[in-house]
């Protein structure tokens, strides 16, 4: 297991895509497994508060999910930290398909809905959700944009790992315990937490050390334009 622990996130993914090699699987699960736990049992309770015997069941559909079909090849990665995001989304389907499923049979139905993408939305914000939804990306992206400044050093490693942290626990939900107890993290909560509270705080810093700069460049834009117009 050793030589897949040295592995990269992407080339363990890949790995396991190819291949049914045991040792490759359990380092995924080593590695993972807290991430589809928590999705599965954060989506789990939009249904229902679920029993251990019942999180353990969806924990293992969602690994059966994973081996059975394409989804692990299917999956190319923009960013290191992108596989946190797949399995949240892998697991959460995974979950919403079981209920639904468990709730069709109930009422005698033969068919359910697929669910493409699991949203938890203000249903008085449901008319504006595409608008909400690209104005997000939009400042998920930015806050990206920034992360990496104030994150950048000569260790890219550590700053991947920042990265990840932070978006752990805003992205995905991930409290400081749940992100400290993944073994790549290599961190204490304690640890997690003061990574948080120190890129907090050089975001706010860095965004409003920048507000001036963004005013000025408005104000000369709409000074040239009026000259320009004269």
């Amino acid at each position: 297991m050793e030589s897949f622990a040295k592995l990269s996130s992407p080339d363990l993914v890949r790995a396991c895509a190819a291949s049914c090699d045991e040792r490759a699987w359990a380092e995924f699960i080593r590695r993972f497994h807290v991430v589809i736990a928590a999705a599965a049992q954060r989506t789990a309770r939009l249904w229902q508060e679920p029993s251990n015997a019942q999180l353990d069941d969806l924990v293992q559909d969602t690994y059966l999910k994973l081996c059975e079909s394409r989804l692990l090849a299917s999956f190319h990665p923009q960013r290191e930290d992108s596989i946190y995001a797949f399995l949240k989304v892998v697991a959460a389907n995974v979950v919403h398909d079981h209920f639904k499923s468990e709730n069709a049979s109930k009422r005698g139905a033969r068919q359910t809905d697929p669910i493409s993408e699991p949203v938890e939305i203000d249903r008085r914000l449901a008319n504006t959700r595409a608008f909400d939804v690209a104005t997000q990306r939009l400042q998920l992206d930015q806050i990206d944009r920034v992360l990496i400044r104030v994150t950048a050093g000569k260790n890219t490693k550590e700053q991947e790992k920042k990265r990840t942290i932070f978006w752990l626990r805003h992205r995905l939900g991930l409290t400081a315990s749940e992100i400290a107890s993944i073994p790549d993290i290599g961190l204490t909560t304690e640890g997690v937490e003061s990574v948080l509270l120190r890129l907090a705080t050089m975001i706010r810093g860095h965004i409003v050390s920048s507000a001036p700069h963004r005013e000025v460049k408005v104000l000369n834009r709409q000074n040239r334009s009026k000259r320009m117009g004269t």
